[in-house]
């Protein structure tokens, strides 16, 4: 079996096209095709019924897709193992999403180095929906995200439960209007509750993906905005921001994911050193 076959497939039906998959494996429609023309043929029966809605998977790829996430999975294993850095035992790929790798990140790494010498770690950071993928697909040992999805495969244990809480600027004597908020992007269900508590709210005049910015903008020009309680714990102390009473918190857990054919060794190492990480980060 070809493992760029076995990835094809899981990327038609990660897409649910051929068009879709071979955007996003950047090859052409007809490779895309080839390729599964020849796993069709290895298999001796149809995998995909095509129509002009996309690609559905027969009865007989459902079947074959656990084996192909299995191999996929065993190949980049496989791939990792051959290539240790000398004297380590093993290697662990972690993605970390983008919000979450200050300062968790460094404090976990640090914990691996003093407490696990023996394991070599690879680090990355990105989106939550790429970081699940990579899970599923074998790529990434752990994910390390906010509101994790429920795929096939794949297990999501808490990490952490964090607070977001709204902060201002001082002086909190001096009136802030709906205009001086920053709307922070913390995913959708945020942006539910948030709905949820301030139906009159009007639209944002300023909208910040990334946390740290918006929180550096704040700081420079003024106004509120929620945040990670625990990030914004430091500027509180100081006095360089104030909670603004009277305003809702909002959930927002983190949550360590991975493959449930992960090595229960290794996870319980990478696990303990997070949940250090975590105490001393939140």
């Amino acid at each position: 079996m070809d493992i760029a076959i076995a990835r094809t497939f899981l990327e038609v039906v990660k897409t649910g096209s051929f068009v879709g998959a071979a955007s996003n494996l950047n090859l052409t429609q007809t490779a895309v095709s080839a390729r599964i023309r020849v796993l069709e043929e290895q298999l001796d029966c149809a995998v995909f019924i095509r129509n002009k809605a996309g690609a559905k998977l027969t009865p007989a790829g459902e079947q074959f897709l656990r084996f192909a996430t299995t191999l996929v999975q065993v190949w980049a294993r496989a791939q990792r193992a051959v290539a240790l850095p000398p004297g380590r035992e093993t290697v662990v790929t972690v993605g970390v999403e983008l919000s979450l790798w200050n300062p968790l990140l460094r404090h976990w790494l640090l914990w691996m180095r003093r407490e696990c010498p023996e394991i070599a770690v690879r680090t990355q950071i990105d989106a939550a929906e790429n970081l699940m993928e990579q899970v599923q697909d074998g790529s990434l040992d752990v994910a390390i995200l906010y509101a994790a999805p429920h795929r096939p495969g794949v297990v999501a244990e808490l990490l952490f439960e964090e607070k977001l809480v709204m902060v201002r600027t001082p002086p909190t004597a001096a009136p802030l209007s709906p205009q001086d908020h920053v709307q922070i992007d913390w995913g959708d269900e945020f942006a539910a509750s948030f709905q949820a508590a301030f139906p009159d709210h009007p639209n944002a005049v300023v909208s910040i993906s990334y946390g740290p910015l918006a929180l550096e903008y704040i700081l420079a020009a003024g106004g509120s905005g929620y945040f990670r309680k625990g990030f914004v714990r430091p500027y509180l102390e100081d006095n360089r921001l104030a909670l603004v009473q009277n305003s809702p918190e909002f959930s927002y857990s983190a949550y360590v994911v991975h493959s449930t054919k992960a090595d229960p060794g290794v996870m319980d190492r990478i696990r303990e050193g997070l949940h250090v990480a975590a105490k001393i980060a939140v």
